[in-house]
């Protein structure tokens, strides 16, 4: 059987609320995924080195800022994966995710995918990796589900998204992988409050689907997205490519990716609790620290 999983590592975008940190720090600008705040290695080469524990190098696609394209070209040295794209700006997460599953699904279009966003702390990374694994072996069985990884709470936090777990899907009770019974998207402190005392988990925006229940779902959630896609497929190997991948971008729609799937369409929500393990959006200097 051929290995069918894939990965995709998401460039975080700008520096946002860390540019100031950063440039204080370094004493120049940098994009934060690019850093390596801790060790030798960048959150993005770490987010890359995740993706390639679970699936070949050649099955990886990086999703790079077109601006940061000598960044992340320099940390790829010695790691790679197997197709890099330059994405012409940033309008994000459902384009910068659709972009990629066209390319991929070009290649295989039976793939299982899971998508790292790079500007994560997680530790230990072997426990990480085991609740991507339960999830990727429970895909087989939920083929029309996306399965998000879900963090249990230390502390209130207004700034991450809280999924409230619903029933325990029958079969998966060992692997702790349930339905969703909400969502809730930076939230207000009586919010967060009560998703806190409910046993909501903390959303990683780490998930992994089905290549064709993903586009699917785009069709779905995104009918206005999902034509400039199909577009772009056609184009993949010919001259026209560079052209038309500028020209979709030129006016594409914004769209959060994982919180309007989890309010579009519920039902084929799914979130897996990922315990003893220390992790961290690091969006924010306080974080870091």
């Amino acid at each position: 059987v051929p290995n069918r999983n894939w990965s995709i590592v998401l460039d975080g975008g700008d520096a946002g609320r860390m540019t100031d940190f950063i440039q204080r720090w370094l004493g120049r600008a940098r994009p934060k995924q690019y850093c390596a705040f801790f060790g030798d290695r960048s959150l993005f080469q770490h987010a890359l080195d995740r993706a390639s524990a679970l699936c070949r190098q050649e099955h990886i696609v990086a999703l790079v800022a077109r601006e940061h394209g000598q960044e992340a070209w320099a940390q790829l040295e010695g790691r790679g994966a197997g197709t890099v794209l330059l994405q012409p700006r940033n309008r994000d997460s459902a384009a910068g995710i659709y972009l990629s599953l066209t390319y991929l699904r070009a290649k295989d279009p039976d793939a299982t995918v899971v998508i790292y966003p790079s500007d994560h702390f997680v530790y230990p990374e072997t426990k990480f990796l085991v609740s991507v694994h339960r999830a990727l072996c429970a895909l087989e069985w939920l083929p029309d589900r996306f399965i998000v990884l879900g963090v249990p709470p230390d502390r209130l936090e207004l700034d991450y998204g809280w999924i409230v777990p619903g029933e325990t899907i029958t079969g998966f009770e060992s692997h702790r992988i349930h339905a969703v019974n909400a969502f809730v998207g930076r939230p207000t402190v009586v919010q967060a409050d009560t998703a806190l005392a409910g046993g909501a988990l903390w959303n990683t925006s780490v998930m992994a689907a089905k290549a064709q229940t993903l586009w699917q779902m785009g069709w779905e959630c995104f009918p206005e997205l999902m034509p400039r896609f199909e577009r772009l497929e056609c184009s993949i190997g010919t001259s026209k490519e560079a052209q038309i991948l500028d020209e979709i971008y030129h006016d594409i729609p914004v769209h959060n990716l994982l919180p309007e799937l989890l309010q579009r369409v519920p039902e084929r929500a799914s979130v897996l609790e990922m315990n003893e393990v220390l992790w961290s959006d690091w969006g924010k200097p306080t974080r870091i620290m």
